[in-house]
C-alpha cells in the first residue's frame, strides 16, 4: 500500500481508469465474437467502431487495429454470403459470361495501360531563403583610465 498522499491517489486514479479501460476492452471484444459468429456487414461496422474507439483511448497500437481490421473484413470477404460488389452477386450462367467478359476487357486495359511511357521527373527547384545573412558586428567597450 502507498504511504504518501500523492501515491494514494495515483493508486486511486489507476484504479479508477483500468476499470474504463476493462469495460472498453470487453466491449471492443464482444463486437468481434459477435461479427465472427455472424459475419454481416453491420457487425464488421460495429467491430470497426468499437476498434476505433479503443485505439483512441490507446488501449491498443495501432497496427493491432489495423490488423483486426484487415483479418475481419477478410473473413467476411472469404465467406460464402453474398457481398454487394457485383463480382460475387453473378451466379447465373449469363452473368459470368458477363463477368467473364468484363474481367478481359479489364485486363485489355491494364496492358494498354502499361505500354504508356512515364512522364519525366521535374527538377526541383530549390528555394532561396527570404531573409537575408545578418553581419555580425562587433561593438567595442571602452573601458575606463
Amino acid at each position: 500500500m502507498p504511504l504518501l498522499p500523492h501515491a494514494k491517489k495515483a493508486l486511486r486514479t489507476s484504479l479508477r481508469k483500468a476499470q474504463y479501460n476493462a469495460v472498453r476492452r470487453s466491449k471492443m471484444r464482444h463486437a468481434i465474437k459477435k461479427f465472427r459468429r455472424t459475419l454481416s456487414e453491420d457487425d464488421l461496422k460495429d467491430v470497426f467502431s468499437a476498434v476505433d474507439r479503443a485505439l483512441k483511448q490507446h488501449l491498443i497500437h495501432i497496427n493491432k487495429a489495423a490488423r483486426l481490421k484487415s483479418r475481419l473484413s477478410h473473413l467476411l470477404v472469404k465467406s460464402d454470403r453474398p457481398v454487394s460488389s457485383p463480382s460475387h452477386t453473378a451466379k447465373s450462367t449469363k452473368n459470368k459470361s458477363k463477368l467473364v467478359s468484363i474481367k478481359k476487357k479489364k485486363v485489355a486495359k491494364k496492358v494498354t495501360k502499361k505500354s504508356v511511357k512515364p512522364k519525366k521527373a521535374a527538377a526541383k527547384k530549390v528555394k532561396k531563403s527570404p531573409r537575408k545573412p545578418v553581419k555580425a558586428v562587433r561593438k567595442t567597450v571602452k573601458q575606463p583610465q
